[in-house]
Formats: C-alpha cells, structure tokens, sequence
C-alpha cells in the first residue's frame, strides 16, 4: 500500500512564506495585547468529554473529534453506548478550557485577570475558504470584570491589533443578547423557541429580511409576530440612535441599563479609537454559542465577505464549573482568515531582515570557504539573514528562487 503525500482532509501543510506570516502576526499579538495588559496562558488541548458536551458550545459540541479510552480502560468487547469508549475528545474552541482553567486556578490568579491564549482547535467541520478541521484561534478575555470597561478594552485591543496588520475599513458590528430576547418577548414568540427564531435572524444579512419572514413562518411562528418582528429591523439605523430607538419600542421588555451599557461601549470606541474602522449596532446579530448572556459583537470584512472574529459576554460558564457566577467577557480574532487575507494580498513582513545569498563555486578552496562563511557568520551576528548554497547549473533558476524567498542581494563566489 502506497503512502499519501496530502495532508488528512481539512488539515493543511504550511509553506515557509505563511509561516513567517503566522510568525509575525503572532508575535503582534503578544505584543499588541501586553499593552492592554493581558498575559498569555495555555491550557491543554484535549479537554474531559462531558465538559465538551456540557450544552455549551452550541452547534460546536456536534463536531467534536472525540479520543478513545486508552489502554485496558477500552473494552471494545462490552461497550454498550458511546460513554463507555469515550472519555475525552480535542478542544473545538478555547474559551470552555478557559472556564476550566480558571475555576481550577482562582485561588491564584489576579482579579480581573486578563488572559490571552492561542492555540489550536478542532472541529470536524466541512472544509471551504479560510475553513479548516484544525486551526489556530487566538482568545482575549477578562474574568471578573462586571462593568462595561471589559467590552470596551477588548474592542479597542482587538482594533489596535488589525489597524498594526494595515487593516482598514472593517467595520465591528455589535449588539446584545438581551436585546434579542426582549424584542423576541415583545413580539410573541414563545421563550422555549426563541433559539430558533435567533437562528433565523442570524441569516438576515445572507436571505435578507423577506427571506427571514419566510423562513420564519414555515417554522410555524404566527405571522403577527413575524411582521411585529420584521417591522422592528426597517427602522433601525447602525448607530446609538438605533439602540435607544430599540429602548423606546421595547418598553418594559428591555431594562434601560442594557441600553445605556450598549452606547456607553459605542460612544466610548468612537472616541478613543486609534484604527480606521466603524463600530456599528446590528440588531440581527446573533453568534452561535449558547453561553452568550450580554453584549456580542464580530469584525466583518468587505474583502472576506464574512466574520474575521467575534466574541461577548458569557457570565454564567465559569460559575457551571464553580457553583459561584464569575464576570467573563472575551473576545476572538480569526487567526486563520486574517494570515489568508493578508497572503492573498502579497502582503510583507514590515521590517523583515536583510536577507544575503552566497552561491559557492564547487571548485572553491577550503580557505576561499571558510573567508566566505566567516563573512557570514558576521552578518548574521549583525541581524542579517546570510544563506550559503552551492551554485547549480540551472544557475538563472536558482537566483530566481532565492529572490521568490526575499533575498535581496546574492553573490556569486568562485574559485579565482
């Protein structure tokens, strides 16, 4: 049987000029969040089963890639359900693992404590553009933070972030979740089917309001409360206007301090922001993962077309693991979509080393060598990226390669 050379399907091979993509924007955000004060951690990357699928993780927990039992814990023979062969499975995102993590070491950590983490997850998801089985994430959160300082810091480090990789124009859409279970109230929809109606109005900006009112109706919702709901979306506008617009038609559905939070975190972006973006309400907003209990909020694109990150407030997780609610707010950037925008645009390492070739001549004297690799060895001690290869025939095609790689002088070194 014949080896096969591709990678497992929706798994991938990195080229070096990604990796050094990879590598810098990795290094960015180290950097960029240490400012804000956030300090990188890790936890493992394969989490307890009955974590995972603790109803949590939304629509995840159906694409977990779950792990065996190990050794003579596996009894292939007596299984009678899946619990009694599985007992663990990989991370499909980093924000559960995070609730682990802390509610395993409050007893030592700074409260709030603002935590950054990266790291790989695994969903086994169908594959498409800036879609993969495994991928990198790259998690901000603050834990123990109740006011809206939380949403505010993540907003703007996330921005400050995208505007140092020469992102611009990208507009970070916002919204909460109790506004949607108010307005979701005040139009008659029944609580036990508000997830589903949530769902549907998620693909608003893909089906656009008639295909929502459709899809909506072919669910059995009363049209009454599908018109009451579709009447709401015609007259909001993107901005602070918008949300107090909200406030005054939900009435006593909605408590005014989730409207003053909301504008206090838009008005405070807008006036401190350092990139070229727009922070905008989006009533339709929804994000998937049912842990979601205030303000949500996502990066969208022109040039993807689609979310390039996202993130909220979910304060009740950590308490499922403690028995005692913990503030949590983070936010996620997508590591894998910003790395193939900026790949798709040619995009450069900004102050990337000078990068020399030496092609040696394959007559050349020991001597001559050695002149050459301390020459070298010296410039690479100054920070220069110095690459001694032997000359080929097809010498043309070699310097071309060298220069496909970023080297930006090559010497030729013969023997007289």
């Amino acid at each position: 049987m014949s080896m096969t050379k591709k990678p497992v399907t929706g798994m991938k091979d990195i080229l070096p000029r990604e990796m050094e993509i990879r590598q810098y924007v990795m290094r960015m955000i180290r950097e960029t969040y240490a400012t804000f004060g956030f300090s990188q951690m890790e936890t493992p990357c394969v989490e307890h089963i009955g974590n995972l699928s603790s109803r949590q993780g939304g629509e995840n927990e159906k694409l977990i890639f779950k792990i065996l039992k190990r050794g003579e814990k596996l009894k292939l023979a007596e299984a009678k359900e899946e619990a009694d062969v599985v007992d663990s499975g990989l991370r499909y995102d980093l924000t559960l693992p995070l609730a682990r993590y802390y509610a395993n070491n409050a007893s030592v950590l700074p409260v709030p404590f603002k935590a950054l983490q990266m790291g790989n997850v695994w969903r086994a998801d169908r594959p498409q553009r800036g879609r993969f089985r495994q991928f990198m994430q790259c998690d901000i959160d603050v834990l123990g933070e109740p006011s809206v300082l939380a949403e505010i810091d993540l907003i703007l480090a996330t921005s400050t972030l995208l505007g140092k990789l020469d992102f611009t124009g990208f507009t970070i859409r916002i919204n909460d979740r109790r506004i949607l279970k108010a307005m979701a109230a005040s139009c008659g929809f029944p609580e036990k089917d508000w997830d589903t109606v949530f769902i549907l109005l998620d693909k608003m900006d893909k089906i656009g309001p008639d295909g929502v009112a459709e899809e909506l109706v072919k669910e059995g919702f009363a049209r009454e409360s599908v018109d009451s709901c579709m009447a709401l979306f015609r007259d909001i506008t993107p901005d602070t206007d918008g949300v107090r617009f909200v406030q005054d038609r939900l009435g006593s559905f909605l408590d005014a301090k989730t409207a003053d939070e909301l504008v206090t975190i838009m008005k405070s972006v807008e006036a401190v922001r350092n990139a070229d973006f727009r922070i905008a309400f989006d009533p339709t907003l929804v994000r998937g993962m049912s842990y979601y209990t205030g303000p949500i909020f996502e990066i969208s694109m022109d040039e993807y077309g689609g979310s390039v990150g996202g993130g909220g407030r979910y304060d009740e997780m950590i308490g499922k693991f403690t028995g005692q609610q913990t503030p949590a707010c983070g936010f996620s950037i997508g590591f894998e979509r910003i790395v193939m925008l900026l790949l798709e645009k040619d995009w450069q390492v900004p102050g990337a080393a000078v990068k020399k070739a030496y092609l040696l001549d394959r007559k050349l004297s020991d001597e001559k060598m050695q002149e050459v690799i301390r020459s070298a060895m010296e410039e690479r001690a100054a920070g220069k990226i110095a690459d001694l290869e032997i000359m080929k025939k097809n010498k043309k095609f070699q310097k071309e390669q060298l220069t496909e790689q970023g080297y930006t002088e090559i010497v030729e070194i013969y023997g007289d």
